[in-house]
This record gives C-alpha cells, structure tokens and sequence, in this order.
C-alpha cells in the first residue's frame, strides 16, 4: 500500500484495493476519458469534476511530452467516484484523514464534494500519476519514489507558489536533500511534516529541471528507456550529460541559483 502526502496540502492517498463498495448504487455522468460515478452530488459540481478532469488529461500529458497512444475511452475510461460527503467516503475504509484515494493501476479516484484543493491538486496529482504510469509502467522498479510523485506534482508546481516557496527556504538554509539519500527516501513512512513537504517539492523541482532544461522530447526518451531498461543510471546517463547521480544533483543545484 502506498501513500500519497503532501502535508502543505490536502491528503490524498493510493490504494491496490478498491474504495468503492459493490453494493453501493451510483448515478452515472460520462464524459470523453472519465466516467464519474456520484449519488446526491450537484451536477454543477459532477459537470466541473468531467471539464477539469479533461483538460487535465490533456494539460499533463502535452506538459510531460507523452504522446497518448492508449487513450481512455470507451470501456479503457478512467472512473471518478464522488461520495456525498467525507464520512460516506471515509466509510468505505479510509482513513480520517484522507480527501482522496485512487488506484492507477485500475484507472480509479475516489473522493467528496467539497474535499480540500479537490480541483487545485487531488485531480492533477492523480491523474500525472496514472498518465506516468501508464506510460513507465505500473510495477517497474526502476521508477524511485521520487520521480513518480515529482511526475505527479509537476503540474501542481507550475501553479502553487507554495512548492517554490519550500524549495527557496531549504536552497536558503543549506537543507537540500542529498540526491543519494532521495533514492532511498520513501515519503510514507515519514512522521516530520517539514521533511514531507521537502521530498515533495523537492521531486517536483527535480522533474520540472529535466524538462525546462533539456526538453520535454528528452523526457519521454527518458521514460522510455526506464520502461524498456529499467534501470535508473543507464536511462539517465543515455539522455543526460550526468555520467553519475553526483552530476545530476550538481547541476539541478546550479540550475536552482
């Protein structure tokens, strides 16, 4: 099971098992890519979940550089389910704390009206997260935790002063995470809020450096060859001037002053 956290944000987080209960009876809104399934929403509210969700789709993938080749439609749509409230939703075993869960593999969201930053970052967040790894695929190893939640994250950065804000403090106050130690960082099992949110802005950082730097074409190779190989040091080193991870931290810092 694996957790999404962002602290300076709402808290969402990824199941491998469903949210939704069988016995459950939803209505059904159906859009282009996304079919949202809701019982007493508005359907103001359920038309804007659709409308985001598509230009979503489309905004994350064109900012990665991801041509879609395996488009969501038809029976391949990705579902949202809207529960009434945060205790309808948290009933069918979330956490309290919790304002949204998904499952990529499944193409699955889950969460309420009226959950907090639902439309400014549980959306975006999720959606990069099954676009990514949709792309890279859903078990490969060579994805570090970093870059599937800077992936997810990148398309909240680009809007949110808060993700630059965190990383002008650490730059400021020499508290960078060190490149080796990210590798090996897993964000869901961390208890200081302050260090969550620098892996966090930290990954988007990381993610938004290889694409302005070097181009969103170098990316998808990128991705490409962590799909295909599967091996983080050989990807990078054939599409980046980094023979090493000491290079590629060194660089992103310079790129950071």
């Amino acid at each position: 099971m694996k957790k999404y956290l962002f602290l300076l944000l709402p808290v969402f987080i990824l199941f491998q098992s469903s949210p939704v209960q069988a016995e459950e009876k939803f209505q059904e809104y159906r859009g282009t890519h996304f079919i949202v399934y809701y019982k007493n929403a508005s359907l103001d509210f359920i038309q804007k979940v659709v409308d985001k969700s598509e230009a979503y789709y489309n905004d994350i993938a064109e900012s990665l550089g991801f041509n879609r080749y395996n488009f969501w439609l038809w029976d391949n749509r990705a579902k949202i389910y809207i529960y009434d409230n945060a205790k309808a939703y948290q009933a069918t075993g979330q956490p309290e704390w919790s304002a949204g869960s998904a499952i990529p593999q499944r193409k699955l969201i889950a969460s309420y009206p009226m959950a907090e930053g639902f439309f400014e970052h549980l959306l975006p967040h999720e959606i990069g997260h099954i676009i990514f790894r949709e792309f890279v695929g859903f078990n490969n190893n060579a994805i570090p935790d970093w870059l599937d939640e800077g992936v997810a994250s990148y398309q909240e950065s680009l809007t949110d002063p808060r993700m630059k804000m965190v990383i002008n403090s650490a730059v400021s106050q020499g508290r960078l995470i060190g490149l080796n130690k990210l590798f090996g960082m897993n964000p869901y099992s961390m208890h200081d809020s302050d260090l969550v949110n620098l892996f966090y802005a930290q990954s988007a950082s990381l993610v938004e450096y290889l694409i302005k730097e070097f181009g969103r074409d170098r990316f998808v190779t990128f991705c490409q060859d962590l799909r295909d190989k599967k091996d983080f040091q050989k990807a990078m080193s054939s599409n980046y001037p980094f023979s090493n991870i000491q290079e590629f931290e060194e660089a992103w810092k310079k790129y950071l002053k």
